[in-house]
């Protein structure tokens, strides 16, 4: 009686081919996760410069139309613009207040110049004493 015990080639070369598109696929998976996570940390980076890019804005001089850009960390580009906001009330008589309404909008952009660029836009609005 000659039995054989194990495994046929034909079912060893079956399984090494299902381990290897299964490998294949949970590397893909992978990658795809990495770099999600590398895509959410730059988004993380550009939302904090423009949020502190705001924060500042009115803070260190007095609010005044102006323009102005920069670079962060030799990677993020940003646009800093403010504008004063005309606003319409119906019976509101905007020479009366003695505040005046700006317009604040930052731009951070980061990539290597294609189409792919990313972008970050904040906007909001800043009271400051009118002058006078």
């Amino acid at each position: 009686m000659n039995k054989q015990r194990g495994f046929s080639l034909l079912e060893i070369l079956i399984a090494f081919s299902i381990l290897a598109l299964s490998i294949g696929i949970l590397l893909k998976i992978f990658s795809a996760g990495v770099n999600s996570a590398g895509v959410a940390e730059e988004y993380t980076a550009a939302v904090q410069i423009a949020e502190s890019l705001l924060a500042r804005t009115g803070v260190e001089a007095p609010l005044q139309p102006y323009e102005t850009t920069g670079l962060e960390n030799d990677k993020y580009h940003w646009r800093l613009s403010v504008s004063p906001f005309q606003f319409t009330a119906g019976n509101l008589d905007t020479t009366a207040l003695t505040a005046t309404l700006f317009k604040v909008k930052v731009t951070v952009n980061w990539g290597d110049g294609d189409a792919d660029d990313r972008l970050v836009e904040l906007i909001t609005l800043k009271l400051a004493n009118k002058e006078l």
